[in-house]
C-alpha cells in the first residue's frame, strides 16, 4: 500500500517505521521539520514539511495515489479536518484519525472514519485499521478506549474447551468465532474447534493477561 501519515510524534514515527517494515510505501507530514528526527533509523519514506490538512501539502505527500491515510498529530481539530479532506476530497479508501475527545471519536466512528484513543496500543490499532495487523492486534475499540475486541490466539490444548470455561479463565468475553469462513455467535456451551478464529472483548488494561492465559496450556478439568 501507499500510506500517508500526518504527524511525526512518537506514534506517527513508530507507525511510519512499522508500515515501512511491513513493505508499504510511506510518506509522513509534520509542520516541524525537526520532528522527522523521531523516525527510526533506516526510514527511507518521504518526509513533507507542512500543515497536514493543506491540500497542496497532501498532494506533495502523494495523497492522490494513496491507499490509506492516518492522522496522528497532537490536535483533534487537525486530525479531524485532515481525515475528512483525505476521505472526501481525495477519496482515500482507508482513513483513520487519532482523537483525544471520546465524544468526538464517537461521532466520527458513526461517519465511517475509524478513530483511535490515546492509549498504549495506539500503533496496533492504526495498523489494524489500515489493514496491516497480525493476529493479536486490536481490531476494534469503543470510543473511550477502555474496551477492545481482538483476535486471540489459543494454545492447541484449548480445542474442545467450552466457551464458558474459556471466558472464566481468560476474563474476556468471546464476541464471535470465524469457523471455516463463517461467523458464529457461540453460546456458553459451545466448544472451541480446531482452526477457529476467535475474537474476544476485553478491558484494555487486561489484554496482556488475556493473551498470556490463552497462549498457555488449558487448565485440566475433571
Amino acid at each position: 500500500m501507499r500510506v500517508v501519515v500526518m504527524g511525526c510524534g512518537r506514534v506517527g514515527a513508530s507507525l511510519a517505521g512499522q508500515l515501512q517494515d511491513a513493505g508499504h510505501e510511506v510518506a509522513i507530514i509534520d509542520r516541524d521539520e525537526t520532528a522527522f528526527r523521531r523516525l527510526p533509523e533506516g526510514f527511507t519514506g518521504k518526509t513533507v514539511k507542512g500543515v497536514g490538512f493543506d491540500q497542496d501539502v497532501l498532494r506533495r505527500a502523494g495523497i492522490a495515489d494513496a491507499d490509506a491515510f492516518a492522522a496522528v498529530s497532537s490536535g483533534d481539530n487537525s486530525n479531524i479536518i485532515s481525515a475528512r479532506v483525505a476521505r472526501e476530497t481525495f477519496n482515500v479508501p482507508k482513513v483513520v484519525a487519532r482523537i483525544y475527545d471520546a465524544k468526538r471519536a464517537a461521532v466520527y466512528e458513526r461517519l465511517g472514519i475509524p478513530t483511535v484513543a490515546t492509549v498504549p496500543w495506539t500503533t496496533d490499532r492504526f495498523l489494524s485499521a489500515l489493514g496491516g495487523s497480525d493476529t493479536g492486534a486490536v481490531a476494534w475499540t469503543e470510543p473511550s478506549g477502555q474496551v477492545a475486541i481482538v483476535q486471540l490466539a489459543f494454545h492447541e490444548s484449548w480445542v474442545g474447551t467450552s466457551v464458558a470455561l474459556i471466558q472464566e479463565h481468560t476474563g474476556s468475553r468471546i464476541s464471535f468465532v470465524n469457523r471455516l469462513g463463517k461467523p458464529l455467535l457461540p453460546g456458553p456451551k459451545s466448544v472451541l474447534q480446531q482452526d477457529d478464529q476467535v475474537f474476544v472483548a476485553s478491558l484494555i488494561d487486561k489484554l496482556d493477561k488475556v493473551r498470556a492465559v490463552a497462549a498457555a496450556p488449558a487448565p485440566e478439568t475433571d
